[in-house]
């Protein structure tokens, strides 16, 4: 028997905020909202959740609320690549536009990836584009 990766649990000082963020970063749907967590999953997985296996199921974005601020850099972080039919330096841009920040991890110039942080800090990838 295997686990299935159910969610990711980002920690945040307005988790409603951040939710809303990574909402329209992402373009996935918030299926539940209190004072103590926000849950964010694809748009898809409400359309095909209920038919699919358990194992199938993808795992969602849990957003709960802390009242320290981020210190220091991620111990784990989240990876996207955008489709090759996708333009990733608009991608990038959107993301900044939306109040995503660069972040310098030490990835270097020859690096294909960049180094991104959402409004609270929280650093995550964009990949070079991917066919799958």
């Amino acid at each position: 028997m295997t686990l299935r990766w159910y969610s990711t649990v980002i920690e945040a000082h307005d988790h409603r905020a951040l939710a809303a963020w990574w909402a329209r970063a992402l373009g996935w749907d918030a299926r539940f909202a209190t004072d103590e967590e926000v849950v964010l999953v694809p748009p898809w997985a409400g359309e095909l959740g209920p038919a699919l296996p358990f194992h199938q199921v993808p795992p969602g974005l849990v957003f709960v609320p802390v009242e320290h601020r981020k210190q220091g850099k991620n111990r784990l972080h989240l990876d996207f690549a955008p489709h090759v039919s996708q333009d990733r330096d608009a991608e990038i841009g959107r993301l900044l536009s939306l109040g995503a920040t660069r972040v310098d991890a030490g990835q270097g110039p020859e690096a294909t990836w960049d180094v991104l942080a959402d409004p609270e800090g929280n650093e995550f990838c964009v990949l070079s584009s991917r066919e799958s």
